[in-house]
C-alpha cells in the first residue's frame, strides 16, 4: 500500500557533514546500507533525521543496498515523484537480475509491480474497471459491519484488550478475502502464506518461494472456478471485465490477484495497527479526533504522510535504460535507482512543518500509495478501511488509551512492513 524507508549507518548518521553531491561524471563511494533489526525496533515509526540532511545537501546519492550492490538514494519530494513517473527507470529491468534491492529475493516476473508501460497500462486499464472507487464505496457497509463486529468483540471481552490481534488484522484479512471472494475456511492459508512472503531476511529464500507458488496455484484455482461461475467479489469483476475485445488472461488475472491480495492486508493491518499506536501513543492527538470526529479523513492522510511503513530502503528498485540526471546527478543506463518516498513526505519546500503531525493540513500530496504508473490501485480500498477503522473507535471507545508504557509496546521483526505485534489497550 504506501511508501518505503531504510535505516541510515551509524557511520553516515553520526557523520559531521554529509558529503559533498557526485560530479555529473563521477561516483561517490556508496554508504552501507545494512537492515539493522535492533536500529528498527528502536526507531519504531521514526524516520531518521540524516534524511533530511540528505534532502538539503546530497538529494541524490550513493547507498549499497542490503542484496545487489550499490544504488542513487533520491529523498527530495519532486525528484522522488519524477523517478516514480519516468519512464526511463524500469522496473521490468530487475526481472531475475540480482540488481540492488531490499529483499533477498530476486523479482518474480509474473508480477504487475514488474512490468512497464504497455503491458502495464493495459493491465491496469482494464483491472481499474473492476477495482473502481464506486465499486470501493459499494463495500462501505460491509467494512462498516466487520468493523462493528470486532469492536463488539472487544468490548464483550473488555478491557484490556489487543488491538492488533483484535481488530487491525482481522480487518484487514476479512476486507480483502470477503472483497476477493476467498472462502472463509481457506483464509487461514491465504495469512500463513502471505505472512513467510513478508520476511526481509532469511537463510533459505525457497520458503518464500514455496509460498508464493502455493499461493499462486490455490488462486489460479480459484480463478477458475470464477470464470465457470461468476459471483459478485472483485475476482469476478476481474474475470469479466473488458476494454472492447480485450481481456485479462488467467495468467494475468493470478498476477493482479496475487498482487491486490498480498499488499491488500498486510499493508492496511499493518498502518491500522501503526496509526493506532501513533494517535493513542500521543493522547492529545487521539483526544483531538475525539472533540472533533469529522477530522478522521485528515487525520488519516496526514498518518499516511508521516508513518513508514517498509522497515529497509525502498523495496521497489528501478533500472536506468539510458543516462539521465536525477537532481544534478548523472545516473547512468544500468545503475540501480531507489525512491524514498518517506523523505519526500517530509520535504519542507512542500508540506509547510513538515515534521509536525497537522489534521487540519488543507493541502496534502503525500507519496504514501506512490506516483505514476505504480500508484497503489487499491488506494481507495485502504482509505475506506483506515477512515472506518478510526472513527469507529473514536465514536465507540472515546476513552481508549494505552494499557502498557509506550516503549513497551511490542514490534514485528524481521519484516518488509513496519508494524505492531501487538496494541494493548483498555477504556
Amino acid at each position: 500500500m504506501t511508501s518505503p524507508e531504510f535505516l541510515i549507518p551509524d557511520s553516515l548518521a553520526s557523520a559531521s557533514r554529509v558529503p559533498e553531491p557526485p560530479k555529473p561524471d563521477s561516483l561517490s563511494p556508496a554508504s552501507s546500507c545494512p537492515y539493522l533489526a535492533s536500529d528498527f525496533t528502536s526507531r519504531r515509526l521514526d524516520l531518521d533525521p540524516v534524511y533530511a540532511r540528505l534532502r538539503d545537501e546530497q538529494p541524490v546519492s550513493r547507498v549499497t543496498m542490503p542484496h545487489g550492490g550499490d544504488a542513487w538514494l533520491v529523498t527530495r519530494y519532486d525528484d522522488v515523484r519524477a523517478a516514480l513517473a519516468d519512464p526511463r527507470l524500469s522496473r521490468a529491468a530487475t526481472v531475475g537480475k540480482d540488481v540492488p534491492r531490499s529483499s533477498p529475493l530476486i523479482q518474480h516476473p509474473e508480477s504487475l509491480l514488474s512490468m512497464d508501460p504497455p503491458e502495464h497500462t493495459r493491465l491496469r486499464r482494464l483491472a481499474a474497471k473492476a477495482f473502481s472507487v464506486r465499486q470501493v464505496e459499494a463495500v462501505r457497509p460491509r467494512v462498516q459491519a466487520i468493523v462493528d463486529g470486532l469492536v463488539d468483540a472487544l468490548e464483550e471481552t473488555g478491557s484490556p484488550a489487543d488491538l492488533a490481534g483484535g481488530l487491525a488484522w482481522p480487518m484487514g484479512i476479512t476486507v480483502i478475502c470477503e472483497t476477493f471472494g476467498v472462502p472463509e475456511e481457506d483464509r487461514a492459508a491465504f495469512r500463513a502464506w502471505t505472512d513467510t512472503m513478508m520476511a526481509l531476511t532469511v537463510a533459505d529464500p525457497t520458503g518464500i518461494q514455496a509460498a508464493r507458488a502455493e499461493l499462486d496455484a490455490y488462486l489460479r484455482d480459484l480463478i477458475a472456478r470464477r470464470i465457470a461461475d461468476p459471483g459478485d467479489d472483485l475476482l469476478s469483476r476481474l474475470v469479466t471485465a473488458r476494454d472492447g475485445r480485450d481481456r485479462l488472461t488467467e495468467a494475468e488475472l493470478a498476477i493482479f490477484a496475487v498482487d491486490l491480495l498480498t499488499a491488500g492486508h498486510e499493508t492496511t493491518a499493518n498502518q491500522t495497527g501503526n496509526f493506532l499506536y501513533t494517535l493513542l501513543s500521543r493522547p492529545a492527538l487521539w483526544d483531538s479526533l475525539v472533540e472533533e470526529p469529522a477530522l478522521v479523513p485528515g487525520a488519516v492522510e496526514e498518518l499516511l504522510r508521516v508513518t513508514p511503513l517498509a522497515t529497509s530502503v525502498a523495496p521497489f528498485s528501478r533500472i536506468a535504460v539510458e543516462d539521465l540526471e536525477i537532481g544534478g546527478a548523472l545516473v547512468r543506463a544500468g545503475d540501480a535507482v531507489v525512491a524514498q518516498n518517506d523523505s519526500a513526505n517530509r520535504d519542507g519546500t512542500v508540506f509547510e512543518r513538515p515534521e509536525e503531525i497537522d489534521f487540519t493540513r488543507a493541502v496534502n500530496p503525500h507519496l504514501a500509495f506512490g506516483h505514476g504508473a505504480h500508484h497503489c490501485p487499491a488506494a481507495p480500498l485502504a482509505r475506506l478501511e483506515l477512515r472506518t477503522a478510526v472513527a469507529t473507535l473514536v465514536r465507540r471507545l472515546p476513552g481508549l488509551r494505552l494499557a502498557v508504557p509506550v516503549d513497551e509496546v511490542v514490534w514485528q521483526s524481521n519484516r518488509v512492513m513496519r508494524g505492531v505485534k501487538e496494541l494493548p489497550v483498555k477504556w
